[in-house]
Formats: C-alpha cells, sequence, structure tokens
C-alpha cells in the first residue's frame, strides 16, 4: 500500500499538497509560492493514507518536515517486527533513538504477541523458567497470579490492530 502524507504551509495564503516520497516533497515545495509570490519554507506534516504500521510510525517518530524523509526510509526498509520494536520503544517506553546512527536491533524491548499476560504467564512455565515442575503438578499452578505478579514489569498495548504485550529494558 502507498503511504500518502499532506504537508500543510504555515504561511495561510499558500495552499499545501500531497506527496509520496521525500523526493516528490522536495520538488513540490521548492516551487511553491504564496499568493504574495514568495517562497513557502516551513510545512506541518500529515499523515493521509497507508497501512496502520505505517501511521503508527509515523506518530511514535512525530512525523515532521525534519523526519519524512527518514520515516519514508524506515517504512520502506523496516520489517514489520522493526516497526514495532521501534513504536514501542520510542512511544511506550520512551527510549530516545537516532534514526541516522542507531541501530533497531539494539533497542532493548522484549515484545510478545501472545493474547494476555496470562499467556506468556503459561508460555514461561511451559519453556521452564520457573525450574522443572512435573506435568502432574502443572494444573495446580495459578497462572492468574503469575499474570499478576508480570503486570509490575510487562505492560500492554496496541500497536496497528495487534495486541502486544512488552516489556522494557
Amino acid at each position: 500500500m502507498t503511504t500518502i502524507l499532506y504537508a500543510q504551509p504555515y504561511d495561510i495564503s499558500a495552499s499545501g499538497f500531497p506527496f509520496q516520497t521525500a523526493d516528490a516533497f522536495a520538488a513540490k515545495a521548492a516551487g511553491l509560492r504564496n499568493d504574495h509570490g514568495d517562497a513557502v519554507e516551513e510545512f506541518e506534516i500529515q499523515f493521509i493514507d497507508g497501512e496502520a504500521i505505517a501511521a503508527a510510525l509515523a506518530l511514535a517518530l512525530g512525523l515532521s518536515q525534519a523526519t519524512h524523509g527518514a520515516f519514508f526510509s524506515c517504512v520502506e526498509t523496516w520489517e514489520y517486527h522493526e516497526k514495532v520494536r521501534y513504536i514501542i520503544a520510542v512511544g511506550e517506553c520512551g527510549v530516545s533513538f537516532d534514526l541516522e546512527r542507531d541501530d533497531i536491533d539494539l533497542l532493548d524491548v522484549d515484545i510478545y504477541e501472545e493474547a494476555s499476560l496470562r499467556d506468556i504467564a503459561m508460555r514461561f512455565v511451559e519453556d521452564g523458567l520457573f525450574g522443572d515442575i512435573p506435568e502432574q503438578l502443572q494444573s495446580y499452578i495459578d497462572y492468574d497470579a503469575i499474570a499478576r505478579d508480570l503486570s509490575i514489569d510487562y505492560a500492554e498495548t496496541e500497536v496497528a490492530g495487534d495486541r502486544i504485550i512488552y516489556r522494557c529494558g
């Protein structure tokens, strides 16, 4: 799906324009004049259309005239899970991240796509995080209590319609 942004000039006597690439923005912005013939230099960049994950990325990034080029680059090159990692790390955990220098894979965020903290509790027990528990005793485990304990370190959010459980490092 194509991502469409809109450049709304801060100059009220100029008209904005939609664009789909950083180069298209540069070309259109360079020739834009207001009603008095002056060049228009400052724009508010708005997300107009695209995938839900791109909209969430724009929000987490703080889409602006200064960041729209990096936004398009991330939309085109990052995998879905990398976008989710950025959205959660920056938008939910408040991590500072420089798109030009930092590596997305080094963000310290644990992400789970289970439906609930109870599901994560069950997974952790199955994976042996609480030690070896004999199968005949597993039916006596209070997964709801474990889920309540996990809620201290783990949080839930929704990203592009997907329920995500995460822990900030």
